[in-house]
């Protein structure tokens, strides 16, 4: 489980996402490897150095990012570490505007050195350097961001890009606004209550994803009209949690357009209720060495059996990380969801209400 507090020195910022949450309240001890066996991340070689953490603890797994486009989003860089657990993207700016740096936190330490290997690789038509980077520069850059955020900062406010912001003023409005900067476990409701002045409903909330369906960073929002698209400009730059948010006009064309590059989030995995309960959950996080067993093991206060325990791979045959479990009835499957983000190995483990269909389709997918 995880555990609710303060964000650094900010009492109202209540809405971080859980990824950076935990990280925040638990600290360097959320890295240290649990009760229970021990995995390790085993992707494609060639394999990194081995490290040996004997007699000291393991360094923070965050790298920093310098030379990123200045139209890069949240997606690009999961994109860019594709095979790698991202858990929070942060972006760095100097007075509003974006340098062209972020810092990229990754599951566990191991993970630095797979993400060292992309270094000057692309992004675009831009090639990007890697660091490794230190626990105390990730906060200090977090810290930095909600005080410019919120124009707190001792030495300077964040002024806004005049000529940018004119033309979203003048943008014409169809009642449709495209948020990002999203933290990436940021749910509807997170954006129901950030646009809490107006009407919405979840089934106009969009939240996108990339081709192999993790969270983009951004969502499209449906309002009641173009009026209140134009009023909820308002709150461009405002923040949801610590993380600032940009609003742009946008429109269904736009919203279509993003479905078709990689489609919008399953319903399960950006929250943790069902309108119909099903006796399926939805795993994610797995050690990609994690066999049935282990699962079964997760679960051991259920009676289950290898059948209804479904490992999914990706089309190359290799395990995504996700898993769905079919428990006796449903009751069993919301019982199980206590044991949503315990460990399993040195991960964390995060379970999601499924259906029967979503694990079809799922399986379809891969082989």
């Amino acid at each position: 489980m995880f555990f609710r507090g303060k964000y650094m020195d900010s009492s109202d910022a209540r809405e971080m996402g859980l990824k950076r949450q935990r990280v925040m309240d638990q600290g360097s001890s959320y890295y240290g490897a649990p009760p229970g066996s021990s995995y390790m991340y085993n992707p494609p070689p060639p394999p990194p150095p081995a490290y040996s953490y004997i007699g000291q603890p393991p360094p923070f797994p965050v790298v920093r990012l310098r030379g990123l486009p200045f139209d890069c989003t949240d997606g690009d860089i999961v994109e860019f570490f594709r095979g790698l657990d991202v858990i929070d993207v942060l972006f760095v700016h100097k007075g509003g505007k974006f340098t062209g740096e972020a810092f990229c936190l990754l599951s566990y330490p191991l993970q630095v050195d797979f993400a060292l290997q992309r270094n000057r690789q692309n992004i675009g038509r831009r090639y990007v350097e890697v660091f490794r980077s230190r626990k105390d520069e990730y906060y200090k850059a977090i810290t930095n961001e909600i005080m410019d955020s919120r124009g707190g900062s001792p030495r300077r406010a964040v002024p806004r890009a005049r000529s940018f912001d004119e033309g979203k003023d003048l943008a014409e409005h169809t009642g449709f606004l495209r948020l990002r900067g999203l933290p990436f476990s940021a749910s509807k409701e997170d954006i129901t209550d950030f646009f809490k002045e107006f009407v919405l409903t979840e089934d106009k909330i969009h939240i996108t994803a990339t081709s192999d369906g993790r969270p983009t960073g951004e969502a499209y929002v449906e309002f009641a009209s173009p009026e209140d698209s134009r009023s909820a400009m308002s709150k461009d730059r405002m923040t949801l949690g610590s993380r600032y948010i940009e609003l742009f006009p946008s429109s269904r064309e736009e919203l279509d357009e993003a479905i078709s590059r990689g489609g919008l989030l399953p319903k399960s995995a950006d929250g943790k209720e069902l309108t119909v309960p099903t006796g399926v959950l939805r795993m994610r996080g797995l050690p990609f060495s994690a066999g049935k067993d282990d699962v079964m093991d997760f679960f051991k206060d259920f009676t289950l059996s290898e059948e209804s325990i479904h490992i999914t791979f990706n089309f190359e045959g290799r395990p995504t990380g996700e898993a769905f479990v079919e428990f006796a009835n449903p009751e069993d499957a919301k019982s199980a969801l206590a044991k949503d983000r315990m460990t399993l190995g040195s991960r964390y483990i995060e379970l999601f209400p499924s259906s029967h269909e979503e694990l079809g389709e799922a399986l379809a997918k891969g082989r």
